[in-house]
């Protein structure tokens, strides 16, 4: 299962968050900034696991289905007369 889910389902936010992430890291080696390397350690991890909102679907929202359509009451128009 591991190894399905680090190797699959490679898109181009999750290159990006690998690429930043190494990046960052090398940033942090150099400079020796600890801040800089948990955020690099925060990118790593989510280009690894495939997680975060825009990689994983969490943040989609469910499409309804084609087949079901929605039970609507229309009531009859009244004319209001002043």
């Amino acid at each position: 299962m591991m190894k399905q889910m680090l190797f699959t389902n490679w898109h181009a936010m999750r290159w990006i968050r690998l690429v930043s992430g190494l990046l960052l890291v090398v940033g942090s080696w150099q400079m020796h900034d600890i801040w800089l390397g948990a955020a690099a350690g925060l990118l790593l991890f989510q280009a690894i696991t495939n997680t975060g909102c825009c990689g994983s679907g969490a943040c989609q929202i469910p499409g309804s289905s084609p087949h079901k359509k929605p039970e609507t009451k229309s009531e009859p128009l009244h004319e209001v007369v002043e």
